[in-house]
């Protein structure tokens, strides 16, 4: 018997492996994905930003690395003891100017030297409720808990969203043909105003991502983790405590798809290979002094070699050095 409607995959998403040149942005959700692509010895530049909900600030973010910006003190503000980038996560806000400038601007740089090699750009729509500031009517990335009254709130239109990313995926796109890019939207419910107003927001950026896709047929795709989490698991029991987000279950569930998915068979190789010799380094044995563990540590080891043969891209650094300081011991 089936006790759910699945959630059709779609066929033709790039296939990534681990020597791809990744980019995420986007939500929190952005945030797990690229923790996971790490888990399985991709090495993805993610959220630069920090955490970023609504398209606009995502492609202002994306314009300003393209540009190579280098952010300066007029790009600031100061609030609550501390300096604030209204582009930029709480994460990057410090009482020293100086440190948020250089928080910013280092991973601004490091962002900018990629993102013209990029193979594969995966972008997390949250929400298309922005704040607009009154003084400026630019849209802000984050708020930093000032007032509501500096700001005009509203919810982005489809044709909006639609214009900007056309503009930036074309340049994007003439500078790299073959850059493909991944957007989602995020399960990461804002109900804030309600679950009707919520269910507006993302029908809003799923039509804004269906008319991308068709501007941009072999560029753009969408991968559905929206449509995993409230049709294949709606149930609360996949929410965490809030209620709002993805308990770490349902985030694993929409990973285990999106492998099933993106993953080449190379990729999916290194991945189990990579979880097999985690596995075995979390192992306690009885006797660590003991020739026959030493033996079994000289074989995972031999183990990492043989894939650094085959695949010389991977970085296998951190294990080896864990092997390498229990056998001296």
């Amino acid at each position: 018997m089936d006790f759910f409607t699945p959630v059709g995959l779609p066929s033709g998403l790039p296939p990534l492996v681990q020597a791809d040149n990744l980019l995420l942005m986007g939500s929190c959700f952005a945030t797990n994905m690229g923790s996971l692509l790490v888990d399985a010895k991709f090495h993805p530049d993610i959220n630069p930003f920090g955490v970023l909900y609504n398209p606009l600030s995502i492609s202002a973010a994306l314009r300003e690395v393209v540009a190579g910006k280098a952010y300066k003190e007029e790009d600031l503000f100061f609030f609550r003891e501390c300096w604030h980038s209204p582009m930029h996560h709480g994460d990057f806000s410090s009482p020293l100017m100086e440190e948020t400038l250089q928080r910013i601007n280092a991973r601004l740089l490091a962002a900018h030297e990629c993102i013209h090699q990029l193979d594969c750009l995966m972008l997390t729509f949250g929400t298309s409720w922005v704040y607009e500031q009154k003084i400026t009517g630019h849209v802000v990335a984050n708020c930093h808990k000032q007032p509501e009254s500096v700001f005009i709130r509203r919810r982005l239109s489809v044709q909006e969203i639609v214009s900007d990313y056309i503009s930036l995926f074309s340049g994007l796109i003439a500078r790299n043909p073959k850059l493909k890019v991944i957007l989602t939207v995020s399960p990461i419910r804002h109900i804030r105003d309600g679950m009707h107003a919520n269910q507006l927001s993302k029908a809003t950026l799923l039509l804004a991502i269906d008319q991308l896709q068709a501007s941009f047929p072999e560029h753009v795709s969408y991968f559905p983790a929206y449509e995993l989490l409230l049709d294949e698991l709606r149930d609360y029991r996949f929410y965490a405590d809030d209620m709002v987000h993805p308990s770490p279950q349902a985030v694993r569930y929409v990973w285990e798809k999106f492998v099933q998915t993106c993953f080449s068979e190379d990729a999916l190789e290194i991945m189990q290979e990579s979880e097999n010799i985690n596995k075995a380094l979390s192992h306690k044995p009885f006797h660590p002094e003991s020739e026959e563990y030493k033996r079994f540590l000289g074989q995972i080891v031999l183990k990492i070699d043989r894939l650094n043969q085959k695949y010389p891209y991977l970085d296998f650094q951190n294990e080896k050095e864990i092997c390498h300081i229990r056998l001296k011991q």
